[in-house]
């Protein structure tokens, strides 16, 4: 079942002005989608399952954490989404 998801965050407050501010030129406004798409991906992600895997540094071994599951696919569901994929693949 889908969640709904309040971006409520500060920092996804202050870019999200800017964004609708009158003066904002096009160059500005993507890099804020981005960045948008960056803060909001992070936000989504937060309850992903993790698994525990051994890994080697440079001291020892140890145990870490990855992603588990299945391959995660980023798809825009309006073409004005489009500009966000990229935000978000950044992260993931």
């Amino acid at each position: 079942m889908a969640k709904v998801y309040v971006f409520d965050h500060p920092l996804i407050q202050h870019k999200l002005t800017y964004i609708r501010e009158k003066g904002t030129g096009t160059k500005e406004f993507r890099e804020l989608v981005d960045e948008v798409a960056t803060l909001m991906a992070f936000e989504i992600t937060r309850d992903m399952p993790l698994e525990e895997i051994e890994i080697e540094t440079p001291v020892s071994k140890m145990k870490s954490k990855v992603l588990s599951g299945k391959k995660i696919g980023v798809i825009p569901i309006l073409r004005a989404g489009i500009g966000m994929v990229d935000g978000v693949l950044k992260l993931i």
